[in-house]
């Protein structure tokens, strides 16, 4: 038996001091009483918190979780590890099904190794069924409807493995895409899309639930010969129990925006997503993103005409700092980082109670983070 003395433990939307007992990689008591155990970290009054739990990231430490082979990406769960992230779910740019399946190939061999200081907790797949016009730094030469013979073909082989794939619903004709993903266990969110209301309730009905990086290359209200029709936007508060991703990383939305976002959503419906590129953590100042140029500046990745973002250069304990820093609560903050993600994806982490995953991050005031702990290690 191990525990975590701290005078601010964070979980559960509150903050509070106390002991956290852990054997065995799993939570064992979560208490003020001074117990018996083994061996003592001392956080003083320090954070403890949850470790983070990302759901959209395409890399970082010079790796691009698209292109790498198991031990590049090991290198880059590292990398963010030591940033807070325990649970990583790297996340595959818009391609053809020989690309994607190499790369899904690969990942699955990095998570089966073990080898990740944290946890690989499955892929993420973006794309390659979005809207041309809301492509962002995607690849337009891939991107098209839904090719049933191609998604068949990814779940058959890495069914359980890919946790998350986002698209644009209006490509989905009769919501047949989703209501296969759903069927497969997979998250469905709605992605890179020009979605309309009648789009976004068609998939809704047939069971998704999440909005990729909300207010980035999502569709918001328009006008057709006067009459209004609700975007993406304004279907992720519209659909109460819709989850939303929100890069709140300062740069792709403003800090007066987090803040709106996190009072109208609350925090059990916002998951924080660093939706870095291989670039964070490298040094680098430009690249390349599935053969399209970007550039590095003002914390934040562009295409290399500056007509849009990239994508971002972000890490998790980043985006605690930026949404903090926003107006908002650090408990809520945390909240969507952790407990939010770990819902959603129907993980045994994000909380700071008896039977959890013992996945910790320490921080300070700063939310510099000083110790990370994965599964009691």
């Amino acid at each position: 038996m191990k525990r975590i003395r701290c005078g601010r433990i964070i979980s559960d939307g509150k903050i509070f001091p106390g002991y956290v007992y852990y054997e065995n990689g799993v939570i064992a008591e979560v208490s003020g009483r001074d117990l018996p155990c083994e061996e003592e970290y001392d956080a003083g009054e320090f954070y403890l918190a949850p470790g983070f739990i990302d759901t959209h990231t395409h890399g970082g430490a010079d790796v691009d979780f698209t292109f790498c082979d198991a031990q590049e990406a090991i290198r880059a769960a590292d990398f963010h590890f030591s940033h807070g992230t325990t649970t990583i779910f790297p996340t595959t740019l818009a391609s053809d099904y020989e690309n994607t399946a190499r790369a899904l190939r690969e990942l699955k061999k990095a998570q089966a190794s073990g080898a990740a200081k944290g946890e690989i907790g499955g892929a993420h797949i973006e794309g390659p069924y979005f809207a041309p016009s809301m492509a962002g730094a995607q690849n337009p030469k891939y991107l098209t409807d839904p090719v049933e013979k191609d998604y068949t073909r990814i779940l058959d082989e890495f069914g359980g493995f890919v946790k998350k794939w986002s698209y644009a619903p209006e490509r989905d004709r009769d919501a047949k895409f989703c209501r296969y993903l759903i069927g497969r266990g997979v998250l469905a969110s709605a992605g890179h899309t020009a979605a309309i209301y009648d789009d976004m309730l068609a998939a809704y009905d047939a069971g998704l639930r999440c909005v990729t990086h909300l207010y980035s290359c999502t569709s918001t209200i328009a006008r057709e010969e006067g009459f209004r029709r609700l975007g993406v936007i304004e279907c992720a508060y519209l659909f109460e129990d819709m989850d939303a991703e929100l890069i709140a990383d300062g740069k792709h939305i403003p800090k007066e925006l987090i803040r709106l976002v996190f009072r109208l959503k609350g925090a059990e419906h916002i998951m924080l997503v660093t939706d870095s590129l291989s670039i964070a953590g490298s040094g680098k100042t430009s690249g390349e993103l599935n053969g399209v140029p970007y550039i590095v500046e003002d914390g934040v990745a562009k295409l290399a005409d500056r007509s849009a973002f990239a994508g971002s250069v972000a890490t998790a304990d980043r985006l605690v700092a930026e949404c903090v820093a926003a107006g908002v609560p650090l408990k809520d903050a945390v909240r969507a980082m952790t407990e939010t993600p770990a819902r959603a994806l129907k993980l045994n982490k994000g909380r700071i109670a008896k039977g959890y995953d013992a996945d910790f991050v320490i921080f300070d005031d700063k939310i510099a983070v000083k110790r990370v702990i994965s599964r009691g290690r």
